[in-house]
């Protein structure tokens, strides 16, 4: 065996003596010293490593102490998309993960007064949320189709066309690629079969039109009514204010009927 092997046996077992004895020695919480030297030395070396597991790294899934006892959170209102198009890409990026995280620390919550039987305050944040999300997914669709419509002359989206599926209703298709050509490929026109047929499915289709047309005919109904109550109680109302408001009512012709003039005596000139 070498010289320089054998130095560099006893240099090993010098440091793993050095090592272990540093650690028996050490306090109970080696974690900043490890961090220090370990963790700072990967950084060094351009590797991402994330911060040691903490107790308040764990309560950032849960809402501030302070909230807990409370029946009513203040919160404000959700972002609205021309607030969000005023800001900068990395801007947006930033406030995704905000609400990512806010996202989640709420559902924590819910499920944890679910858990507990007890009341979660303001179940409302989580669709403020959710509603902060879509809009800025829009946004940052806008930006991206505005730039592949200015670089390529395409919105750079997936192609999509209307289809009927399966139960012969309207659904939204949008297309992929295939490695083989639509007539070769078998196995996917098994499994994407758009077509509809069969006396069930036409059963279906004219009880859902059916319950579509009773469910428009009511909201007609009930908006025709509401104007003939606000007739038959004020009979100066602005007629051009109903006009607005109810565009499925004919109100001229609804102000002729006997139902709009209510139970008083018109005056009549002497």
């Amino acid at each position: 065996m070498s010289s320089t092997l054998i130095k560099c046996l006893n240099v090993a077992k010098t440091v793993g003596r050095v090592t272990f004895k540093n650690l028996l020695t050490a306090s109970q919480n080696p974690l900043p010293s490890l961090r220090t030297t370990a963790v700072g030395g990967l950084l060094k070396c351009g590797v991402h490593t994330t911060a040691p597991v903490r107790n308040e790294r764990l309560m950032e899934f849960f809402d501030d102490p302070k909230h807990w006892s409370e029946n009513e959170v203040k919160v404000g209102r959700a972002w609205k998309p021309d607030e969000l198009r005023i800001k900068s890409n990395k801007e947006l990026h930033q406030l995704w993960y905000i609400l990512l995280k806010e996202r989640n620390m709420l559902l924590t919550m819910e499920h944890e007064c679910n858990d507990k039987m007890e009341i979660f305050p303001n179940p409302e944040r989580i669709d403020k949320v959710k509603i902060s999300m879509e809009n800025l997914e829009t946004v940052v669709r806008e930006r991206n189709k505005a730039y592949h419509l200015l670089e390529t002359g395409e919105t750079g989206e997936r192609p999509q066309r209307q289809v009927n599926n399966a139960f012969g209703l309207r659904c939204t298709y949008k297309s992929c690629e295939h490695v083989l050509p639509p007539f070769m490929n078998t196995k996917w026109i098994k499994s994407r079969n758009l077509g509809y047929g069969g006396r069930a499915v036409h059963k279906f289709l004219l009880k859902y039109r059916e319950k579509l047309y009773n469910a428009k005919r009511k909201a007609k109904n009930r908006s025709r009514n509401e104007v003939m109550m606000i007739l038959r109680r004020n009979p100066n109302f602005d007629l051009e204010l109903l006009k607005r408001k109810y565009a499925d009512v004919d109100i001229d012709k609804l102000r002729k009927t006997d139902k709009t003039r209510g139970h008083f005596v018109p005056k009549v000139d002497a």
